[in-house]
Protein backbone atom coordinates (compact mmCIF):
# COMPACT_ATOMS: atom_id res chain seq x y z
CA UNK A 1 0.00 0.00 0.00
CA UNK A 2 1.07 3.23 -0.95
CA UNK A 3 0.61 6.03 1.23
CA UNK A 4 1.64 9.85 2.39
CA UNK A 5 2.31 9.80 5.97
CA UNK A 6 2.93 12.70 8.05
CA UNK A 7 4.69 12.25 11.73
CA UNK A 8 4.59 14.42 14.28
CA UNK A 9 6.77 14.37 17.01
CA UNK A 10 7.69 17.17 19.56
CA UNK A 11 5.42 19.95 17.32
CA UNK A 12 7.48 18.85 14.01
CA UNK A 13 5.97 17.26 10.65
CA UNK A 14 7.84 14.87 7.93
CA UNK A 15 6.45 13.20 4.99
CA UNK A 16 6.78 10.35 3.48
CA UNK A 17 5.69 8.63 0.06
CA UNK A 18 6.73 5.58 -0.59
CA UNK A 19 5.66 1.64 -0.11
CA UNK A 20 4.66 1.16 3.76
CA UNK A 21 7.17 -1.93 2.98
CA UNK A 22 9.91 0.69 2.55
CA UNK A 23 9.39 2.74 6.34
CA UNK A 24 11.36 -0.32 7.83
CA UNK A 25 14.82 0.35 6.44
CA UNK A 26 14.40 4.54 7.28
CA UNK A 27 13.44 3.88 10.75
CA UNK A 28 16.14 5.71 13.02
CA UNK A 29 16.23 4.26 17.00
CA UNK A 30 16.18 7.13 19.10
CA UNK A 31 16.77 7.18 22.90
CA UNK A 32 13.80 8.95 24.72
CA UNK A 33 13.36 9.55 28.77
CA UNK A 34 9.18 9.96 28.06
CA UNK A 35 6.96 7.35 28.66
CA UNK A 36 4.98 7.46 25.28
CA UNK A 37 5.56 8.99 22.03
CA UNK A 38 2.32 10.25 19.62
CA UNK A 39 2.08 10.24 15.99
CA UNK A 40 0.13 10.80 13.17
CA UNK A 41 -0.22 9.18 10.28
CA UNK A 42 -1.98 10.22 7.13
CA UNK A 43 -2.78 7.25 4.74
CA UNK A 44 -4.11 8.47 1.10
CA UNK A 45 -4.29 5.37 0.08
CA UNK A 46 -2.55 5.41 -3.56
CA UNK A 47 -3.50 9.20 -3.82
CA UNK A 48 -0.55 12.03 -4.20
CA UNK A 49 0.45 14.17 -1.55
CA UNK A 50 -1.98 17.31 -2.56
CA UNK A 51 -4.75 15.31 -2.22
CA UNK A 52 -6.03 15.14 0.84
CA UNK A 53 -9.63 15.06 1.16
CA UNK A 54 -10.07 11.52 0.81
CA UNK A 55 -7.47 10.99 3.92
CA UNK A 56 -7.61 9.10 7.01
CA UNK A 57 -6.03 10.22 10.08
CA UNK A 58 -4.80 7.48 12.87
CA UNK A 59 -3.17 8.03 16.28
CA UNK A 60 -0.40 6.02 17.38
CA UNK A 61 0.62 5.51 20.74
CA UNK A 62 4.26 4.47 20.93
CA UNK A 63 5.27 2.95 24.57
CA UNK A 64 8.93 3.35 25.61
CA UNK A 65 10.05 1.84 28.71
CA UNK A 66 12.70 3.74 30.81
CA UNK A 67 15.66 4.93 28.25
CA UNK A 68 14.61 1.87 25.77
CA UNK A 69 15.45 2.52 21.89
CA UNK A 70 12.83 3.36 20.22
CA UNK A 71 11.65 3.64 16.42
CA UNK A 72 11.43 6.90 14.94
CA UNK A 73 10.12 6.99 11.21
CA UNK A 74 12.28 9.68 9.54
CA UNK A 75 11.06 9.41 5.60
CA UNK A 76 13.71 11.01 2.90
CA UNK A 77 13.24 14.77 2.56
CA UNK A 78 15.39 14.28 -0.72
CA UNK A 79 15.72 11.32 -2.59
CA UNK A 80 19.13 12.27 -3.52
CA UNK A 81 18.41 11.83 -7.72
CA UNK A 82 18.72 14.72 -9.60
CA UNK A 83 17.68 13.70 -13.07
CA UNK A 84 19.60 10.47 -13.97
CA UNK A 85 22.54 12.03 -11.82
CA UNK A 86 22.85 10.74 -8.26
CA UNK A 87 21.75 7.59 -6.45
CA UNK A 88 23.31 5.26 -4.36
CA UNK A 89 25.90 2.47 -5.97
CA UNK A 90 27.59 1.02 -3.30
CA UNK A 91 27.89 -2.48 -1.34
CA UNK A 92 24.74 -3.64 0.20
CA UNK A 93 26.68 -3.60 3.46
CA UNK A 94 26.59 -0.01 3.01
CA UNK A 95 22.93 0.86 2.66
CA UNK A 96 21.73 0.05 6.11
CA UNK A 97 24.41 2.25 7.45
CA UNK A 98 23.72 5.34 4.52
CA UNK A 99 19.88 4.79 5.45
CA UNK A 100 20.83 5.40 9.37
CA UNK A 101 22.93 8.15 8.03
CA UNK A 102 19.62 9.78 6.17
CA UNK A 103 17.48 8.98 8.92
CA UNK A 104 19.60 11.28 11.12
CA UNK A 105 20.40 13.97 8.56
CA UNK A 106 16.63 14.56 8.05
CA UNK A 107 15.71 14.31 12.16
CA UNK A 108 18.85 17.61 12.28
CA UNK A 109 16.86 19.42 9.61
CA UNK A 110 13.67 19.25 11.72
CA UNK A 111 15.04 19.36 15.29
CA UNK A 112 14.39 23.07 16.54
CA UNK A 113 17.70 22.06 19.00
CA UNK A 114 20.41 21.40 16.76
CA UNK A 115 19.28 23.99 14.16
CA UNK A 116 19.79 26.16 17.22
CA UNK A 117 22.79 24.96 17.95
CA UNK A 118 24.28 24.84 14.30
CA UNK A 119 23.17 28.96 14.39
CA UNK A 120 25.17 29.59 17.48
CA UNK A 121 28.42 27.68 16.30
CA UNK A 122 28.16 29.18 12.76
CA UNK A 123 27.87 32.60 14.61
CA UNK A 124 30.72 32.21 18.09
CA UNK A 125 32.90 29.45 16.05
CA UNK A 126 32.89 29.80 12.38
CA UNK A 127 32.39 33.52 12.36
CA UNK A 128 29.17 33.64 9.89
CA UNK A 129 28.21 35.69 8.21
CA UNK A 130 30.88 36.66 5.73
CA UNK A 131 30.78 39.83 4.35
CA UNK A 132 29.66 40.94 0.92
CA UNK A 133 32.11 43.26 -0.25
CA UNK A 134 32.01 46.02 -2.90
CA UNK A 135 35.41 45.51 -5.05
CA UNK A 136 35.88 49.36 -6.17
CA UNK A 137 38.84 48.91 -7.72
CA UNK A 138 38.52 45.85 -9.29
CA UNK A 139 35.60 46.94 -10.95
CA UNK A 140 37.56 50.31 -12.30
CA UNK A 141 40.13 47.70 -13.02
CA UNK A 142 36.98 45.99 -15.97
CA UNK A 143 35.45 48.99 -16.71
CA UNK A 144 35.90 50.33 -20.52
CA UNK A 145 37.01 53.42 -21.69
CA UNK A 146 33.76 55.01 -21.60
CA UNK A 147 33.95 54.41 -17.84
CA UNK A 148 31.32 51.44 -18.07
CA UNK A 149 31.45 47.91 -16.77
CA UNK A 150 29.92 45.08 -14.11
CA UNK A 151 29.99 45.63 -10.36
CA UNK A 152 32.17 43.09 -8.76
CA UNK A 153 31.55 41.96 -5.25
CA UNK A 154 32.89 39.83 -3.50
CA UNK A 155 31.59 37.26 -1.02
CA UNK A 156 34.71 36.95 1.41
CA UNK A 157 34.13 33.30 2.31
CA UNK A 158 37.40 33.16 2.85
CA UNK A 159 37.29 35.28 6.56
CA UNK A 160 35.76 32.09 7.90
CA UNK A 161 37.92 30.30 10.45
CA UNK A 162 40.13 27.78 9.23
CA UNK A 163 40.08 30.15 6.21
CA UNK A 164 37.42 28.52 3.39
CA UNK A 165 33.75 28.03 3.66
CA UNK A 166 34.83 24.42 4.73
CA UNK A 167 34.16 24.73 8.04
CA UNK A 168 29.94 25.27 7.29
CA UNK A 169 29.80 21.49 6.38
CA UNK A 170 32.01 20.04 8.52
CA UNK A 171 31.34 21.83 12.06
CA UNK A 172 27.70 20.69 11.17
CA UNK A 173 28.53 16.96 10.05
CA UNK A 174 30.95 16.84 13.10
CA UNK A 175 27.65 17.69 15.17
CA UNK A 176 25.84 15.04 13.54
CA UNK A 177 28.37 12.72 14.45
CA UNK A 178 28.15 13.43 17.78
CA UNK A 179 24.53 12.75 17.98
CA UNK A 180 24.91 9.61 16.50
CA UNK A 181 27.78 8.01 19.11
CA UNK A 182 30.21 7.94 16.94
CA UNK A 183 33.85 7.92 18.69
CA UNK A 184 36.12 8.94 15.33
CA UNK A 185 35.90 10.59 11.81
CA UNK A 186 37.87 9.68 9.10
CA UNK A 187 38.29 11.76 6.06
CA UNK A 188 40.35 12.83 3.47
CA UNK A 189 41.74 16.10 1.50
CA UNK A 190 43.34 17.38 -1.57
CA UNK A 191 44.08 21.40 -0.94
CA UNK A 192 43.70 20.36 3.17
CA UNK A 193 41.60 23.13 3.65
CA UNK A 194 38.26 21.13 3.72
CA UNK A 195 40.53 18.49 6.60
CA UNK A 196 41.91 21.87 8.80
CA UNK A 197 37.98 22.49 9.65
CA UNK A 198 37.32 18.91 10.41
CA UNK A 199 40.69 18.41 12.46
CA UNK A 200 38.99 21.94 13.98
CA UNK A 201 35.64 20.87 14.56
CA UNK A 202 36.75 17.12 16.01
CA UNK A 203 38.98 18.65 18.55
CA UNK A 204 36.19 21.49 19.30
CA UNK A 205 33.56 18.06 19.93
CA UNK A 206 36.20 15.65 21.46
CA UNK A 207 36.24 13.42 18.83
CA UNK A 208 39.06 11.79 16.70
CA UNK A 209 40.10 12.45 13.69
CA UNK A 210 42.41 10.51 11.13
CA UNK A 211 43.03 12.26 7.33
CA UNK A 212 43.96 10.91 4.61
CA UNK A 213 46.05 13.27 1.88
CA UNK A 214 47.60 12.30 -0.86
CA UNK A 215 51.29 12.45 -0.76
CA UNK A 216 51.94 14.59 -3.64
CA UNK A 217 49.19 17.07 -1.73
CA UNK A 218 50.90 16.46 1.46
CA UNK A 219 54.36 18.41 -0.36
CA UNK A 220 52.14 20.99 -2.11
CA UNK A 221 49.79 22.02 1.03
CA UNK A 222 52.59 21.30 3.96
CA UNK A 223 51.49 23.80 6.25
CA UNK A 224 47.85 22.49 6.16
CA UNK A 225 49.32 19.04 7.49
CA UNK A 226 51.22 20.97 10.22
CA UNK A 227 48.04 22.45 11.06
CA UNK A 228 45.96 19.45 11.23
CA UNK A 229 48.39 17.59 13.43
CA UNK A 230 48.87 20.63 15.99
CA UNK A 231 44.57 19.87 16.06
CA UNK A 232 45.40 16.22 16.91
CA UNK A 233 44.29 14.71 14.12
CA UNK A 234 46.56 11.87 12.17
CA UNK A 235 47.44 12.84 8.99
CA UNK A 236 47.91 9.23 7.08
CA UNK A 237 49.55 10.02 3.17
CA UNK A 238 48.03 7.68 0.31
CA UNK A 239 50.56 7.50 -2.58
CA UNK A 240 48.86 9.76 -5.26
CA UNK A 241 46.63 13.10 -4.90
CA UNK A 242 42.90 13.87 -3.68
CA UNK A 243 41.19 10.93 -5.78
CA UNK A 244 43.10 8.22 -4.05
CA UNK A 245 42.90 9.51 -0.66
CA UNK A 246 39.18 9.63 -1.39
CA UNK A 247 38.84 6.12 -2.21
CA UNK A 248 41.45 4.77 0.87
CA UNK A 249 39.09 7.45 3.77
CA UNK A 250 36.07 5.07 2.40
CA UNK A 251 37.95 2.02 2.71
CA UNK A 252 38.84 2.60 6.25
CA UNK A 253 35.24 3.76 6.85
CA UNK A 254 33.54 0.32 5.51
CA UNK A 255 36.15 -1.44 8.44
CA UNK A 256 34.35 0.21 11.23
CA UNK A 257 31.02 1.63 10.35
CA UNK A 258 29.99 1.31 13.83
CA UNK A 259 32.29 3.47 15.60
CA UNK A 260 33.52 5.31 12.77
CA UNK A 261 31.79 8.46 10.86
CA UNK A 262 33.06 9.57 6.96
CA UNK A 263 32.87 13.19 7.06
CA UNK A 264 32.97 14.18 3.16
CA UNK A 265 33.68 17.81 2.41
CA UNK A 266 32.74 17.57 -1.51
CA UNK A 267 29.35 17.33 -3.10
CA UNK A 268 30.16 13.68 -4.22
CA UNK A 269 29.51 10.76 -2.83
CA UNK A 270 26.29 8.46 -2.35
CA UNK A 271 23.17 9.79 -0.98
CA UNK A 272 22.95 11.29 1.38
CA UNK A 273 26.44 12.56 1.57
CA UNK A 274 26.21 15.22 -1.57
CA UNK A 275 22.70 17.02 -0.04
CA UNK A 276 24.02 16.84 3.53
CA UNK A 277 27.15 19.29 2.07
CA UNK A 278 24.86 21.00 -0.21
CA UNK A 279 22.65 21.53 2.71
CA UNK A 280 24.89 22.95 5.35
CA UNK A 281 27.05 24.80 2.58
CA UNK A 282 23.37 26.68 1.64
CA UNK A 283 23.93 29.22 3.91
CA UNK A 284 26.90 31.38 1.75
CA UNK A 285 23.75 32.36 -0.66
CA UNK A 286 20.82 32.76 1.86
CA UNK A 287 23.20 35.50 3.65
CA UNK A 288 24.02 36.61 -0.02
CA UNK A 289 20.21 36.88 -1.33
CA UNK A 290 20.29 38.64 2.29
CA UNK A 291 23.36 40.86 1.87
CA UNK A 292 22.33 41.86 -1.43
CA UNK A 293 18.70 42.75 -0.96
CA UNK A 294 20.36 45.12 1.88
CA UNK A 295 23.27 46.77 -0.38
CA UNK A 296 21.29 47.54 -3.91
CA UNK A 297 17.63 46.10 -2.70
CA UNK A 298 17.51 43.23 -5.26
CA UNK A 299 19.19 40.25 -6.12
CA UNK A 300 22.69 39.68 -8.16
CA UNK A 301 22.36 39.75 -12.01
CA UNK A 302 25.44 36.88 -11.98
CA UNK A 303 26.91 34.43 -9.37
CA UNK A 304 30.34 33.31 -10.01
CA UNK A 305 32.05 30.62 -8.43
CA UNK A 306 35.21 27.75 -9.13
CA UNK A 307 33.99 24.23 -9.78
CA UNK A 308 36.39 21.05 -8.22
CA UNK A 309 33.63 19.22 -6.76
CA UNK A 310 31.14 21.63 -6.17
CA UNK A 311 30.87 22.25 -2.52
CA UNK A 312 31.57 26.32 -2.80
CA UNK A 313 29.75 26.67 -6.09
CA UNK A 314 26.66 24.95 -4.77
CA UNK A 315 26.56 27.03 -1.58
CA UNK A 316 26.66 30.11 -3.06
CA UNK A 317 24.25 28.68 -6.21
CA UNK A 318 21.46 26.49 -4.93
CA UNK A 319 19.43 29.89 -2.81
CA UNK A 320 18.81 31.29 -6.52
CA UNK A 321 18.56 27.93 -8.57
CA UNK A 322 14.52 29.16 -8.85
CA UNK A 323 15.38 32.70 -10.29
CA UNK A 324 16.50 32.47 -13.64
CA UNK A 325 16.95 35.81 -14.21
CA UNK A 326 20.25 35.56 -12.12
CA UNK A 327 23.10 33.78 -13.85
CA UNK A 328 24.72 30.71 -12.64
CA UNK A 329 28.44 30.46 -13.97
CA UNK A 330 30.69 28.02 -12.60
CA UNK A 331 34.36 27.94 -13.48
CA UNK A 332 36.18 24.52 -13.85
CA UNK A 333 40.30 24.13 -13.93
CA UNK A 334 41.68 23.99 -17.51
CA UNK A 335 44.98 22.87 -16.12
CA UNK A 336 47.64 23.25 -18.94
CA UNK A 337 44.74 23.47 -21.23
CA UNK A 338 41.52 21.39 -22.10
CA UNK A 339 43.22 19.55 -25.37
CA UNK A 340 46.76 18.99 -23.06
CA UNK A 341 45.01 16.03 -21.37
CA UNK A 342 46.24 17.74 -17.97
CA UNK A 343 43.19 19.25 -17.06
CA UNK A 344 40.20 18.97 -14.52
CA UNK A 345 37.16 20.25 -16.23
CA UNK A 346 34.76 17.56 -15.78
CA UNK A 347 31.88 19.18 -17.39
CA UNK A 348 33.35 20.79 -20.09
CA UNK A 349 35.32 17.18 -21.21
CA UNK A 350 34.08 14.18 -18.70
CA UNK A 351 30.93 11.54 -19.65
CA UNK A 352 28.54 10.27 -17.65
CA UNK A 353 29.43 7.46 -15.13
CA UNK A 354 29.62 6.10 -12.15
CA UNK A 355 32.36 7.02 -9.33
CA UNK A 356 32.39 6.94 -5.41
CA UNK A 357 28.93 5.65 -5.07
CA UNK A 358 26.93 7.86 -7.68
CA UNK A 359 26.52 9.11 -10.84
CA UNK A 360 27.50 11.85 -12.38
CA UNK A 361 29.96 13.61 -14.89
CA UNK A 362 33.74 11.90 -14.89
CA UNK A 363 36.97 12.57 -16.71
CA UNK A 364 37.44 8.66 -17.82
CA UNK A 365 39.06 7.09 -20.82
CA UNK A 366 37.04 5.09 -23.57
CA UNK A 367 37.17 1.95 -21.23
CA UNK A 368 35.82 3.78 -18.60
CA UNK A 369 38.92 3.73 -16.29
CA UNK A 370 38.96 7.08 -14.38
CA UNK A 371 41.86 9.95 -15.82
CA UNK A 372 43.83 11.29 -13.33
CA UNK A 373 43.51 15.30 -13.50
CA UNK A 374 45.54 18.02 -12.97
CA UNK A 375 45.21 21.43 -11.23
CA UNK A 376 47.35 24.10 -9.89
CA UNK A 377 44.40 24.51 -7.55
CA UNK A 378 45.02 21.37 -5.67
CA UNK A 379 41.33 21.27 -4.27
CA UNK A 380 40.01 21.23 -7.53
CA UNK A 381 42.22 17.94 -8.57
CA UNK A 382 38.69 15.41 -8.36
CA UNK A 383 37.82 13.37 -11.71
CA UNK A 384 33.95 13.57 -11.09
CA UNK A 385 31.51 16.32 -10.09
CA UNK A 386 28.22 16.96 -8.46
CA UNK A 387 25.35 14.92 -9.25
CA UNK A 388 23.39 18.04 -9.04
CA UNK A 389 26.00 19.90 -11.13
CA UNK A 390 25.63 17.91 -13.29
CA UNK A 391 22.26 18.38 -13.70
CA UNK A 392 22.53 21.66 -13.78
CA UNK A 393 24.79 21.60 -16.56
CA UNK A 394 22.21 19.29 -18.91
CA UNK A 395 19.43 21.31 -18.04
CA UNK A 396 21.11 24.28 -19.23
CA UNK A 397 20.37 26.16 -15.89
CA UNK A 398 23.68 26.55 -15.47
CA UNK A 399 26.77 27.55 -17.01
CA UNK A 400 30.63 25.82 -17.06
CA UNK A 401 33.45 27.32 -18.56
CA UNK A 402 37.31 26.62 -17.29
CA UNK A 403 40.37 28.78 -16.52
CA UNK A 404 43.97 27.31 -17.14
CA UNK A 405 46.50 27.48 -14.48
CA UNK A 406 48.54 30.20 -15.77
CA UNK A 407 44.89 32.48 -15.91
CA UNK A 408 44.43 31.46 -12.34
CA UNK A 409 47.72 32.67 -11.01
CA UNK A 410 47.53 35.91 -13.06
CA UNK A 411 44.24 36.43 -11.27
CA UNK A 412 45.50 35.09 -7.61
CA UNK A 413 48.33 37.78 -8.20
CA UNK A 414 45.90 40.69 -9.56
CA UNK A 415 43.18 40.40 -6.48
CA UNK A 416 46.09 40.48 -4.45
CA UNK A 417 47.48 43.51 -5.49
CA UNK A 418 44.64 45.71 -6.72
CA UNK A 419 42.29 45.08 -3.47
CA UNK A 420 44.78 43.76 -0.91
CA UNK A 421 43.02 40.60 -0.56
CA UNK A 422 45.09 37.00 -1.56
CA UNK A 423 42.77 34.29 -2.59
CA UNK A 424 43.06 30.26 -2.87
CA UNK A 425 44.48 29.40 -5.77
CA UNK A 426 40.75 27.66 -6.28
CA UNK A 427 38.91 30.50 -6.36
CA UNK A 428 41.41 32.47 -8.45
CA UNK A 429 39.73 30.38 -10.96
CA UNK A 430 36.12 31.75 -10.78
CA UNK A 431 37.77 35.67 -10.69
CA UNK A 432 40.11 34.61 -14.00
CA UNK A 433 36.98 33.91 -15.54
CA UNK A 434 36.19 38.24 -15.37
CA UNK A 435 38.70 38.50 -17.99
CA UNK A 436 36.50 36.84 -20.59
CA UNK A 437 33.05 37.96 -18.97
CA UNK A 438 33.14 41.17 -17.76
CA UNK A 439 33.25 43.04 -21.41
CA UNK A 440 30.11 41.05 -22.58
CA UNK A 441 28.24 42.61 -19.71
CA UNK A 442 25.95 45.92 -19.51
CA UNK A 443 27.36 48.10 -17.25
CA UNK A 444 26.00 48.26 -14.36
CA UNK A 445 25.94 44.54 -14.19
CA UNK A 446 26.09 43.07 -10.12
CA UNK A 447 28.59 40.16 -9.97
CA UNK A 448 29.43 37.99 -7.00
CA UNK A 449 32.24 36.39 -6.85
CA UNK A 450 32.59 33.61 -4.25
CA UNK A 451 36.11 34.45 -2.97
CA UNK A 452 35.90 30.36 -1.73
CA UNK A 453 39.30 30.49 0.53
CA UNK A 454 42.12 32.32 1.55
CA UNK A 455 44.91 31.81 -0.35
CA UNK A 456 48.37 32.27 2.01
CA UNK A 457 48.52 28.36 1.83
CA UNK A 458 49.37 28.76 -2.42
CA UNK A 459 51.77 31.60 -1.84
CA UNK A 460 54.65 28.77 -2.24
CA UNK A 461 52.73 27.10 -5.26
CA UNK A 462 52.86 30.68 -7.30
CA UNK A 463 56.04 31.44 -6.29
CA UNK A 464 57.21 27.99 -7.27
CA UNK A 465 55.02 28.29 -10.79
CA UNK A 466 56.25 31.54 -12.08
CA UNK A 467 60.10 30.44 -10.90
CA UNK A 468 59.50 27.45 -13.58
CA UNK A 469 57.57 29.52 -15.88
CA UNK A 470 60.18 32.40 -16.58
Amino acid sequence: MACNIQISSFNQTCFFNRQVKDLFPAIKLKTSKRNTRNAHVVCTLLLPKENSLNSRKLGLNIPITGTQQVPIIMPAITPGKFGKFGGKFVPETLIACLKELEAEFNWALQDPEFQDELEIAFGDYVGRETPLCFAERLTNHYKNKDGQGPEIFLKREDLNHCGAHKLNNAIAQTMIAKRMGMKSVVAATGAGQHRVATAAACAKLSLECTVFMGTSDMEKQSSNVLLMKLLGTEVKGVEGNFKDASSQAIREWVGNLQTTYYLTGTIVGPHPCPSMVREFQSVIGKETRRQAMEKWGGKPDVLLACVGSGSNALGIFHEFIGDEDVRLIGVEAAGFGLDSGKHAATLARGEVGVYHGAMSYLLQDEEGQIIGPHSIGVGLEYPGVSPELSFLKDTGRAEFYSATDEEAVEAYKRLSRIEGIIPSLEASHALAFLEKLCPTLPSGTKVIVNCSGRGDKDAATVLNYQQYSM
